[in-house]
Protein backbone atom coordinates (compact mmCIF):
# COMPACT_ATOMS: atom_id res chain seq x y z
CA UNK A 1 0.00 0.00 0.00
CA UNK A 2 2.53 2.35 0.64
CA UNK A 3 4.19 2.20 -2.91
CA UNK A 4 0.79 3.24 -4.54
CA UNK A 5 0.05 6.76 -6.38
CA UNK A 6 -3.84 8.09 -4.61
CA UNK A 7 -3.61 10.71 -7.12
CA UNK A 8 -3.29 8.20 -9.92
CA UNK A 9 -6.07 5.98 -8.64
CA UNK A 10 -8.10 8.60 -7.59
CA UNK A 11 -8.16 10.35 -10.85
CA UNK A 12 -8.64 7.48 -13.14
CA UNK A 13 -11.76 6.55 -11.13
CA UNK A 14 -12.84 10.11 -11.16
CA UNK A 15 -12.42 10.11 -15.19
CA UNK A 16 -14.04 6.59 -15.55
CA UNK A 17 -17.04 8.03 -13.73
CA UNK A 18 -17.34 11.06 -15.66
CA UNK A 19 -17.73 9.27 -18.82
CA UNK A 20 -19.80 6.93 -17.42
CA UNK A 21 -22.33 9.03 -15.87
CA UNK A 22 -22.35 11.57 -18.89
CA UNK A 23 -22.63 8.15 -21.31
CA UNK A 24 -25.58 7.17 -19.25
CA UNK A 25 -27.60 10.70 -19.70
CA UNK A 26 -28.07 9.56 -23.33
CA UNK A 27 -28.36 5.74 -22.50
CA UNK A 28 -32.11 5.16 -21.03
CA UNK A 29 -33.41 7.93 -23.62
CA UNK A 30 -32.52 6.07 -26.08
CA UNK A 31 -33.62 2.08 -24.22
CA UNK A 32 -37.11 3.66 -23.60
CA UNK A 33 -38.14 5.82 -26.62
CA UNK A 34 -37.02 3.48 -29.50
CA UNK A 35 -39.99 1.21 -27.54
CA UNK A 36 -42.58 3.84 -27.57
CA UNK A 37 -42.11 4.85 -31.04
CA UNK A 38 -42.08 1.04 -31.83
CA UNK A 39 -46.12 0.92 -30.16
CA UNK A 40 -46.41 4.55 -31.83
CA UNK A 41 -46.00 3.00 -35.92
CA UNK A 42 -47.72 -0.13 -34.80
CA UNK A 43 -50.64 1.98 -33.77
CA UNK A 44 -49.95 3.51 -37.41
CA UNK A 45 -49.56 0.81 -39.66
CA UNK A 46 -52.83 -0.63 -37.75
CA UNK A 47 -55.03 2.45 -38.42
CA UNK A 48 -53.44 4.12 -41.13
CA UNK A 49 -53.79 7.45 -39.20
CA UNK A 50 -51.14 9.81 -40.79
CA UNK A 51 -51.54 11.79 -37.91
CA UNK A 52 -50.07 8.45 -36.10
CA UNK A 53 -47.13 8.64 -38.57
CA UNK A 54 -46.46 12.21 -38.07
CA UNK A 55 -46.29 12.26 -34.29
CA UNK A 56 -43.75 8.57 -34.71
CA UNK A 57 -41.35 10.85 -36.99
CA UNK A 58 -41.46 13.33 -34.57
CA UNK A 59 -40.47 11.54 -31.75
CA UNK A 60 -37.93 9.67 -34.16
CA UNK A 61 -36.20 13.17 -34.85
CA UNK A 62 -36.04 13.52 -30.98
CA UNK A 63 -34.71 9.83 -30.87
CA UNK A 64 -31.97 10.59 -33.75
CA UNK A 65 -30.38 13.97 -32.09
CA UNK A 66 -29.66 11.41 -28.65
CA UNK A 67 -28.82 8.55 -30.25
CA UNK A 68 -26.25 10.25 -32.26
CA UNK A 69 -24.54 12.56 -29.22
CA UNK A 70 -24.61 9.42 -27.45
CA UNK A 71 -22.76 6.96 -29.31
CA UNK A 72 -19.43 9.16 -28.84
CA UNK A 73 -19.25 8.94 -24.94
CA UNK A 74 -19.85 5.55 -25.50
CA UNK A 75 -16.57 4.73 -27.27
CA UNK A 76 -14.56 7.08 -25.24
CA UNK A 77 -15.90 4.65 -22.04
CA UNK A 78 -14.72 1.31 -24.08
CA UNK A 79 -11.35 3.25 -24.77
CA UNK A 80 -10.51 3.87 -20.98
CA UNK A 81 -10.44 0.29 -20.11
CA UNK A 82 -7.15 -0.47 -22.62
CA UNK A 83 -5.92 3.27 -21.50
CA UNK A 84 -6.55 3.96 -17.82
CA UNK A 85 -7.34 0.44 -16.79
CA UNK A 86 -4.75 -1.91 -18.57
CA UNK A 87 -3.82 -4.26 -15.88
CA UNK A 88 -7.66 -4.83 -15.03
CA UNK A 89 -7.66 -5.53 -19.26
CA UNK A 90 -4.67 -8.24 -18.94
CA UNK A 91 -6.77 -9.93 -15.86
CA UNK A 92 -9.88 -10.63 -17.86
CA UNK A 93 -9.59 -9.64 -21.44
CA UNK A 94 -10.75 -13.04 -22.40
CA UNK A 95 -14.12 -12.91 -19.92
CA UNK A 96 -14.19 -9.29 -20.47
CA UNK A 97 -13.77 -8.44 -23.79
CA UNK A 98 -16.50 -11.28 -24.87
CA UNK A 99 -19.51 -9.79 -24.07
CA UNK A 100 -18.30 -6.53 -25.50
CA UNK A 101 -17.32 -7.90 -28.66
CA UNK A 102 -20.68 -9.67 -29.18
CA UNK A 103 -22.30 -6.28 -28.48
CA UNK A 104 -20.00 -4.21 -31.25
CA UNK A 105 -20.62 -7.24 -33.78
CA UNK A 106 -24.27 -8.16 -33.58
CA UNK A 107 -26.01 -5.64 -31.63
CA UNK A 108 -24.81 -2.20 -32.55
CA UNK A 109 -24.50 -3.45 -35.95
CA UNK A 110 -27.98 -4.53 -35.85
CA UNK A 111 -28.72 -1.48 -34.25
CA UNK A 112 -27.01 0.83 -36.55
CA UNK A 113 -28.24 -1.10 -40.33
CA UNK A 114 -32.03 -0.74 -39.28
CA UNK A 115 -31.72 3.05 -37.82
CA UNK A 116 -31.05 3.55 -41.26
CA UNK A 117 -34.32 2.08 -43.04
CA UNK A 118 -36.16 3.44 -39.84
CA UNK A 119 -35.11 6.98 -40.82
CA UNK A 120 -34.93 7.31 -44.42
CA UNK A 121 -36.91 4.63 -45.48
CA UNK A 122 -40.39 5.60 -45.09
CA UNK A 123 -41.21 5.84 -48.81
CA UNK A 124 -38.73 3.54 -50.04
CA UNK A 125 -39.68 0.16 -48.49
CA UNK A 126 -43.50 -1.23 -47.44
CA UNK A 127 -44.59 0.23 -44.00
CA UNK A 128 -44.52 -3.08 -42.65
CA UNK A 129 -40.43 -3.69 -43.50
CA UNK A 130 -40.13 -0.74 -42.19
CA UNK A 131 -42.14 -1.16 -38.89
CA UNK A 132 -40.10 -4.27 -38.56
CA UNK A 133 -36.93 -2.25 -39.02
CA UNK A 134 -38.27 0.06 -36.18
CA UNK A 135 -38.96 -2.61 -34.06
CA UNK A 136 -35.32 -3.77 -34.37
CA UNK A 137 -33.80 -0.90 -33.42
CA UNK A 138 -35.77 -0.94 -30.25
CA UNK A 139 -34.51 -4.51 -29.88
CA UNK A 140 -30.95 -3.67 -31.09
CA UNK A 141 -30.39 -0.86 -28.51
CA UNK A 142 -31.92 -3.37 -25.48
CA UNK A 143 -29.37 -6.17 -26.69
CA UNK A 144 -26.40 -3.82 -26.67
CA UNK A 145 -27.31 -2.90 -23.12
CA UNK A 146 -27.64 -6.66 -22.50
CA UNK A 147 -23.73 -8.02 -23.33
CA UNK A 148 -22.94 -4.57 -21.70
CA UNK A 149 -24.29 -5.16 -18.43
CA UNK A 150 -23.28 -9.06 -18.52
CA UNK A 151 -19.99 -7.82 -18.42
CA UNK A 152 -20.55 -5.39 -15.50
CA UNK A 153 -22.33 -8.35 -13.78
CA UNK A 154 -19.56 -10.45 -14.07
CA UNK A 155 -17.63 -7.41 -12.56
CA UNK A 156 -19.61 -7.74 -9.46
CA UNK A 157 -19.95 -11.44 -9.30
CA UNK A 158 -17.43 -13.31 -10.98
CA UNK A 159 -17.93 -16.71 -12.45
CA UNK A 160 -18.23 -18.84 -15.28
CA UNK A 161 -14.02 -18.61 -15.27
CA UNK A 162 -10.63 -19.81 -13.98
CA UNK A 163 -7.39 -18.32 -13.71
CA UNK A 164 -4.77 -19.72 -15.67
CA UNK A 165 -1.52 -19.21 -13.46
CA UNK A 166 0.91 -20.00 -16.68
CA UNK A 167 -0.91 -16.73 -17.95
CA UNK A 168 -1.62 -14.92 -15.10
CA UNK A 169 -5.16 -14.28 -16.99
CA UNK A 170 -8.51 -15.31 -15.96
CA UNK A 171 -10.18 -17.41 -19.10
CA UNK A 172 -13.67 -18.14 -19.56
CA UNK A 173 -14.79 -22.01 -19.28
CA UNK A 174 -18.54 -21.62 -19.15
CA UNK A 175 -20.14 -19.01 -21.47
CA UNK A 176 -23.70 -19.72 -20.44
CA UNK A 177 -22.83 -19.04 -16.61
CA UNK A 178 -21.57 -16.21 -17.24
CA UNK A 179 -24.43 -15.06 -19.41
CA UNK A 180 -26.99 -16.66 -16.87
CA UNK A 181 -25.31 -14.93 -13.96
CA UNK A 182 -27.66 -14.26 -11.07
CA UNK A 183 -26.58 -10.14 -11.40
CA UNK A 184 -26.10 -9.69 -14.30
CA UNK A 185 -29.85 -11.32 -15.21
CA UNK A 186 -30.79 -8.97 -12.89
CA UNK A 187 -28.97 -5.81 -13.40
CA UNK A 188 -30.61 -6.09 -17.29
CA UNK A 189 -33.64 -6.62 -16.39
CA UNK A 190 -34.03 -3.89 -14.12
CA UNK A 191 -31.69 -1.49 -15.96
CA UNK A 192 -33.83 -1.10 -19.15
CA UNK A 193 -37.26 -1.19 -17.09
CA UNK A 194 -35.90 2.09 -15.20
CA UNK A 195 -34.84 2.90 -18.93
CA UNK A 196 -38.23 3.20 -19.98
CA UNK A 197 -39.41 4.80 -17.24
CA UNK A 198 -36.56 7.77 -18.15
CA UNK A 199 -38.69 7.42 -22.21
CA UNK A 200 -42.09 7.66 -20.75
CA UNK A 201 -40.96 10.52 -18.09
CA UNK A 202 -39.24 12.43 -21.53
CA UNK A 203 -42.73 12.01 -23.73
CA UNK A 204 -44.83 12.34 -21.08
CA UNK A 205 -42.91 15.73 -19.89
CA UNK A 206 -42.73 17.25 -23.12
CA UNK A 207 -46.40 16.40 -24.14
CA UNK A 208 -47.15 18.56 -21.31
CA UNK A 209 -45.55 21.30 -22.33
CA UNK A 210 -47.42 21.58 -25.78
CA UNK A 211 -50.25 20.78 -23.75
CA UNK A 212 -49.61 23.71 -21.46
CA UNK A 213 -48.78 25.76 -24.42
CA UNK A 214 -51.73 24.96 -26.12
CA UNK A 215 -49.84 23.31 -29.44
CA UNK A 216 -50.10 19.79 -31.15
CA UNK A 217 -52.68 18.78 -29.05
CA UNK A 218 -53.43 16.10 -31.23
CA UNK A 219 -49.81 14.90 -30.83
CA UNK A 220 -49.29 15.88 -26.93
CA UNK A 221 -52.87 13.49 -26.39
CA UNK A 222 -51.90 10.30 -28.00
CA UNK A 223 -47.99 10.43 -26.65
CA UNK A 224 -48.93 10.76 -22.90
CA UNK A 225 -51.49 7.86 -23.82
CA UNK A 226 -48.73 5.73 -24.84
CA UNK A 227 -46.10 6.66 -22.41
CA UNK A 228 -48.03 6.91 -19.44
CA UNK A 229 -49.35 3.46 -19.67
CA UNK A 230 -46.07 2.04 -20.94
CA UNK A 231 -44.20 3.99 -17.96
CA UNK A 232 -46.68 3.14 -15.38
CA UNK A 233 -45.99 -0.96 -16.74
CA UNK A 234 -42.35 -0.53 -16.14
CA UNK A 235 -42.68 1.28 -13.02
CA UNK A 236 -44.28 -1.85 -11.81
CA UNK A 237 -41.43 -3.98 -13.11
CA UNK A 238 -38.79 -1.82 -11.72
CA UNK A 239 -40.44 -2.28 -8.24
CA UNK A 240 -40.22 -5.87 -8.97
CA UNK A 241 -36.94 -6.48 -10.37
CA UNK A 242 -35.37 -3.89 -7.80
CA UNK A 243 -36.82 -6.30 -5.02
CA UNK A 244 -35.17 -9.21 -6.48
CA UNK A 245 -32.01 -6.71 -6.79
CA UNK A 246 -31.82 -6.35 -3.10
CA UNK A 247 -31.94 -9.99 -2.37
CA UNK A 248 -29.21 -10.30 -5.39
CA UNK A 249 -26.70 -7.71 -3.72
CA UNK A 250 -27.40 -8.90 0.37
CA UNK A 251 -26.01 -12.60 -1.09
CA UNK A 252 -23.43 -12.16 -3.88
CA UNK A 253 -22.41 -8.28 -2.25
CA UNK A 254 -23.07 -7.89 1.61
CA UNK A 255 -20.88 -5.12 2.51
CA UNK A 256 -22.51 -3.19 -0.60
CA UNK A 257 -26.15 -4.17 0.94
CA UNK A 258 -25.01 -3.09 4.29
CA UNK A 259 -23.31 0.46 2.96
CA UNK A 260 -27.19 1.06 0.99
CA UNK A 261 -28.79 1.11 4.27
CA UNK A 262 -25.45 2.00 6.70
CA UNK A 263 -26.11 -0.56 8.46
CA UNK A 264 -23.03 -0.62 11.01
CA UNK A 265 -24.10 -3.70 13.79
CA UNK A 266 -25.80 -6.71 11.77
CA UNK A 267 -29.14 -7.34 13.14
CA UNK A 268 -31.91 -9.80 13.67
CA UNK A 269 -35.39 -8.56 12.94
CA UNK A 270 -33.63 -5.65 11.01
CA UNK A 271 -35.90 -2.42 10.22
CA UNK A 272 -35.62 -0.62 6.91
CA UNK A 273 -34.46 3.01 6.96
CA UNK A 274 -37.35 4.80 5.15
CA UNK A 275 -36.11 8.18 5.57
CA UNK A 276 -32.55 9.66 7.49
CA UNK A 277 -30.36 12.11 7.88
CA UNK A 278 -26.68 12.14 8.75
CA UNK A 279 -25.27 14.05 11.31
CA UNK A 280 -21.43 14.35 12.23
CA UNK A 281 -19.29 11.48 11.51
CA UNK A 282 -18.01 10.02 14.76
CA UNK A 283 -15.26 8.75 13.03
CA UNK A 284 -14.31 10.46 9.86
CA UNK A 285 -10.89 8.24 9.48
CA UNK A 286 -12.94 4.88 8.57
CA UNK A 287 -16.38 6.63 7.23
CA UNK A 288 -18.61 5.50 10.03
CA UNK A 289 -21.55 7.70 10.39
CA UNK A 290 -24.21 8.15 12.53
CA UNK A 291 -28.46 9.15 11.65
CA UNK A 292 -29.13 12.64 12.97
CA UNK A 293 -32.83 11.72 12.26
CA UNK A 294 -34.12 8.37 11.14
CA UNK A 295 -37.72 6.44 9.81
CA UNK A 296 -37.46 3.05 10.21
CA UNK A 297 -40.00 0.15 9.46
CA UNK A 298 -39.40 -2.67 11.62
CA UNK A 299 -38.54 -6.15 10.06
CA UNK A 300 -38.47 -4.76 6.37
CA UNK A 301 -34.96 -4.83 5.86
CA UNK A 302 -34.34 -8.55 7.16
CA UNK A 303 -37.56 -9.72 4.99
CA UNK A 304 -36.30 -7.28 1.99
CA UNK A 305 -33.05 -9.56 1.74
CA UNK A 306 -33.75 -13.04 2.62
CA UNK A 307 -37.77 -13.13 2.63
CA UNK A 308 -37.61 -13.30 6.52
CA UNK A 309 -38.23 -11.29 9.09
CA UNK A 310 -36.34 -12.77 11.61
CA UNK A 311 -33.49 -13.01 9.60
CA UNK A 312 -30.14 -11.89 10.28
CA UNK A 313 -28.89 -9.24 8.21
CA UNK A 314 -24.86 -8.62 8.63
CA UNK A 315 -23.46 -5.09 8.89
CA UNK A 316 -20.75 -3.50 8.35
CA UNK A 317 -18.83 -4.05 11.34
CA UNK A 318 -19.68 -7.89 10.69
CA UNK A 319 -17.66 -8.25 7.54
CA UNK A 320 -15.13 -5.79 8.81
CA UNK A 321 -14.42 -7.57 11.98
CA UNK A 322 -16.01 -10.74 11.52
CA UNK A 323 -18.66 -12.77 13.50
CA UNK A 324 -17.85 -16.23 14.34
CA UNK A 325 -21.71 -16.83 15.90
CA UNK A 326 -22.65 -16.30 11.50
CA UNK A 327 -20.10 -17.70 10.04
CA UNK A 328 -18.46 -14.65 8.65
CA UNK A 329 -14.65 -14.30 8.30
CA UNK A 330 -13.01 -10.41 9.24
CA UNK A 331 -11.24 -8.81 6.48
CA UNK A 332 -8.06 -9.35 8.57
CA UNK A 333 -8.04 -13.50 7.76
CA UNK A 334 -9.17 -12.60 4.01
CA UNK A 335 -6.34 -10.64 3.84
CA UNK A 336 -3.98 -13.22 4.97
CA UNK A 337 -5.94 -15.66 2.97
CA UNK A 338 -5.09 -13.24 0.52
CA UNK A 339 -1.67 -13.02 1.03
CA UNK A 340 -1.23 -16.67 0.91
CA UNK A 341 -2.51 -16.75 -2.69
CA UNK A 342 -0.06 -14.06 -4.09
CA UNK A 343 2.55 -15.45 -2.68
CA UNK A 344 1.31 -18.82 -3.85
CA UNK A 345 1.25 -17.67 -7.30
CA UNK A 346 4.61 -16.28 -7.32
CA UNK A 347 6.13 -19.42 -5.69
CA UNK A 348 4.21 -21.67 -8.31
CA UNK A 349 5.90 -19.33 -11.36
CA UNK A 350 9.28 -19.77 -9.78
CA UNK A 351 9.19 -23.20 -8.81
CA UNK A 352 7.91 -23.82 -12.94
CA UNK A 353 10.91 -21.99 -13.99
CA UNK A 354 12.97 -24.26 -12.00
CA UNK A 355 12.05 -27.29 -13.52
CA UNK A 356 10.57 -28.42 -9.81
CA UNK A 357 7.29 -29.71 -10.74
CA UNK A 358 6.50 -31.02 -7.30
CA UNK A 359 6.82 -27.76 -5.24
CA UNK A 360 4.64 -25.91 -8.37
CA UNK A 361 1.61 -28.27 -7.61
CA UNK A 362 2.03 -28.08 -4.04
CA UNK A 363 1.92 -23.88 -4.32
CA UNK A 364 -0.84 -24.40 -6.78
CA UNK A 365 -3.18 -26.11 -4.53
CA UNK A 366 -2.28 -23.66 -1.49
CA UNK A 367 -3.00 -20.60 -4.75
CA UNK A 368 -6.27 -22.01 -5.44
CA UNK A 369 -7.82 -23.03 -1.86
CA UNK A 370 -7.48 -19.06 -1.18
CA UNK A 371 -7.82 -17.45 -4.96
CA UNK A 372 -11.37 -16.64 -3.86
CA UNK A 373 -9.87 -14.01 -1.69
CA UNK A 374 -7.46 -13.09 -3.81
CA UNK A 375 -7.85 -9.73 -4.25
CA UNK A 376 -7.93 -8.87 -0.24
CA UNK A 377 -4.11 -9.80 -0.43
CA UNK A 378 -3.35 -6.35 -1.81
CA UNK A 379 -3.69 -4.72 1.23
CA UNK A 380 -2.43 -4.82 5.36
CA UNK A 381 -4.58 -5.19 8.42
CA UNK A 382 -4.52 -1.77 9.13
CA UNK A 383 -6.04 -0.76 5.99
CA UNK A 384 -9.06 -3.23 6.85
CA UNK A 385 -11.08 0.00 6.51
CA UNK A 386 -10.15 1.23 3.06
CA UNK A 387 -11.79 -2.19 1.73
CA UNK A 388 -15.32 -0.14 3.13
CA UNK A 389 -17.31 1.72 0.52
CA UNK A 390 -18.40 5.80 0.44
CA UNK A 391 -21.63 4.80 3.04
CA UNK A 392 -22.82 7.98 3.31
CA UNK A 393 -22.61 8.54 -0.87
CA UNK A 394 -24.34 4.71 -1.09
CA UNK A 395 -27.32 5.46 0.89
CA UNK A 396 -28.00 8.91 -0.43
CA UNK A 397 -28.06 7.44 -4.16
CA UNK A 398 -30.21 4.57 -3.14
CA UNK A 399 -32.88 6.20 -1.27
CA UNK A 400 -33.18 8.99 -3.43
CA UNK A 401 -33.40 6.61 -6.57
CA UNK A 402 -36.28 4.30 -4.51
CA UNK A 403 -37.75 7.32 -3.12
CA UNK A 404 -38.15 9.12 -6.74
CA UNK A 405 -39.29 5.44 -8.32
CA UNK A 406 -42.50 5.86 -6.27
CA UNK A 407 -43.17 9.09 -6.98
CA UNK A 408 -42.77 8.04 -10.96
CA UNK A 409 -45.50 5.79 -10.12
CA UNK A 410 -47.51 7.83 -8.71
CA UNK A 411 -47.45 10.42 -11.66
CA UNK A 412 -48.03 7.83 -14.07
CA UNK A 413 -51.09 6.11 -12.10
CA UNK A 414 -52.40 10.24 -12.10
CA UNK A 415 -51.63 10.92 -15.83
CA UNK A 416 -53.54 7.29 -16.67
CA UNK A 417 -57.00 8.52 -14.46
CA UNK A 418 -56.84 11.93 -15.08
CA UNK A 419 -56.80 10.58 -19.09
CA UNK A 420 -59.39 8.60 -18.94
CA UNK A 421 -61.28 11.05 -17.19
CA UNK A 422 -60.61 13.54 -20.21
CA UNK A 423 -59.50 16.39 -17.24
CA UNK A 424 -55.92 16.65 -17.78
CA UNK A 425 -55.61 19.51 -19.72
CA UNK A 426 -57.68 21.02 -16.78
CA UNK A 427 -55.03 19.53 -14.34
CA UNK A 428 -52.26 22.68 -14.57
CA UNK A 429 -49.96 21.40 -11.91
CA UNK A 430 -49.62 17.70 -12.90
CA UNK A 431 -48.88 18.99 -16.73
CA UNK A 432 -45.92 21.22 -14.31
CA UNK A 433 -45.12 18.25 -12.52
CA UNK A 434 -44.46 16.13 -15.77
CA UNK A 435 -42.16 19.37 -17.13
CA UNK A 436 -40.03 18.89 -13.62
CA UNK A 437 -40.11 15.46 -13.53
CA UNK A 438 -38.30 15.13 -16.43
CA UNK A 439 -34.50 16.13 -14.57
CA UNK A 440 -36.04 13.90 -11.62
CA UNK A 441 -35.88 10.82 -13.84
CA UNK A 442 -32.39 11.50 -14.69
CA UNK A 443 -30.96 12.12 -11.23
CA UNK A 444 -33.02 9.00 -10.03
CA UNK A 445 -31.29 6.86 -13.04
CA UNK A 446 -27.39 7.97 -12.31
CA UNK A 447 -28.16 7.63 -8.67
CA UNK A 448 -28.96 3.86 -9.53
CA UNK A 449 -25.90 3.63 -10.78
CA UNK A 450 -24.15 5.44 -8.19
CA UNK A 451 -25.43 3.06 -5.93
CA UNK A 452 -23.84 -0.11 -8.21
CA UNK A 453 -20.66 1.17 -8.53
CA UNK A 454 -19.61 3.42 -5.55
CA UNK A 455 -21.31 0.81 -3.61
CA UNK A 456 -19.11 -1.83 -4.20
CA UNK A 457 -15.86 -0.07 -3.86
CA UNK A 458 -12.49 -0.70 -4.00
CA UNK A 459 -13.41 -3.74 -6.25
CA UNK A 460 -13.05 -3.37 -10.17
CA UNK A 461 -13.77 -7.83 -10.14
CA UNK A 462 -15.59 -8.29 -6.57
CA UNK A 463 -12.89 -9.93 -4.29
CA UNK A 464 -10.28 -10.74 -6.57
CA UNK A 465 -8.94 -7.45 -8.08
CA UNK A 466 -9.16 -3.92 -6.52
CA UNK A 467 -8.92 -0.69 -8.24
CA UNK A 468 -5.23 -0.34 -6.75
CA UNK A 469 -4.16 -3.23 -8.61
CA UNK A 470 -6.37 -2.58 -11.77
CA UNK A 471 -4.96 1.21 -12.67
CA UNK A 472 -2.50 1.56 -15.56
CA UNK A 473 1.00 2.77 -14.83
CA UNK A 474 0.79 5.58 -16.12
CA UNK A 475 1.35 9.40 -14.91
CA UNK A 476 -0.86 10.72 -13.02
CA UNK A 477 -1.05 14.51 -14.74
CA UNK A 478 -2.01 12.82 -18.01
CA UNK A 479 -5.34 11.24 -16.38
CA UNK A 480 -5.86 14.52 -14.68
CA UNK A 481 -5.11 16.56 -17.87
CA UNK A 482 -7.62 14.21 -20.11
CA UNK A 483 -10.09 14.40 -17.40
CA UNK A 484 -10.30 18.07 -17.48
CA UNK A 485 -10.39 17.53 -21.67
CA UNK A 486 -13.40 15.40 -21.45
CA UNK A 487 -15.05 17.20 -19.12
CA UNK A 488 -15.00 19.76 -21.70
CA UNK A 489 -15.87 18.25 -25.06
CA UNK A 490 -18.89 16.17 -22.92
CA UNK A 491 -20.62 19.50 -21.40
CA UNK A 492 -20.23 20.88 -24.92
CA UNK A 493 -21.77 17.81 -26.61
CA UNK A 494 -24.57 17.75 -23.73
CA UNK A 495 -25.16 21.56 -24.19
CA UNK A 496 -25.27 20.51 -28.17
CA UNK A 497 -28.18 18.10 -27.21
CA UNK A 498 -29.64 20.20 -25.43
CA UNK A 499 -29.88 23.03 -27.83
CA UNK A 500 -31.06 20.58 -30.73
CA UNK A 501 -33.72 18.76 -29.09
CA UNK A 502 -34.88 22.30 -27.79
CA UNK A 503 -35.26 23.51 -31.61
CA UNK A 504 -36.89 20.59 -32.26
CA UNK A 505 -39.37 20.35 -29.89
CA UNK A 506 -40.12 24.27 -30.17
CA UNK A 507 -40.79 23.43 -34.12
CA UNK A 508 -43.20 20.61 -33.28
CA UNK A 509 -44.05 18.11 -35.44
CA UNK A 510 -45.22 19.84 -38.26
CA UNK A 511 -41.16 20.61 -39.46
Amino acid sequence: MENIDWSLVNWSRAQFALTAMYHWIFVPLTLGITFIIAIMETIYVKTMDEKWKQITKFWMAVFGINFAIGVSTGIILEFEFGTNWSNYSWFVGDIFGAPLAIEGIMAFFMESTFIAIMFFGWNKVSKKVHLLSTWLVAFGSNLSALWILVANGWMQNPVGMRFNPETMRNEMNNFWEVLFNPVAVNKFIHTIMSSYIVGAVFVVGISAWYLIKNREEILAKRSIIVASIFGLAASFATILTGDESARVVAKYQPMKFAAMEALYNGKQNAPLVAIGFFGKSPNEAHRLEEFAMKIEIPNALSYLAFLDPNAYVPGISDLVHGNKEHNIPSYNEKIASGKMAIDALAAFKKAKKEGNETLAQDQLKIFENNFENFGYGYYYGKDSHMLMPNVKLSFYSFHIMVILGGYFMLLFILIVYFMYRNKLTQKKWLLWAAIWTIPLVYIASEAGWVVAEVGRQPWVIQDLMPNIAAVSRIDASAVQTTFFLFLLVFTILLIAEIKIMLNQIKKGSQH
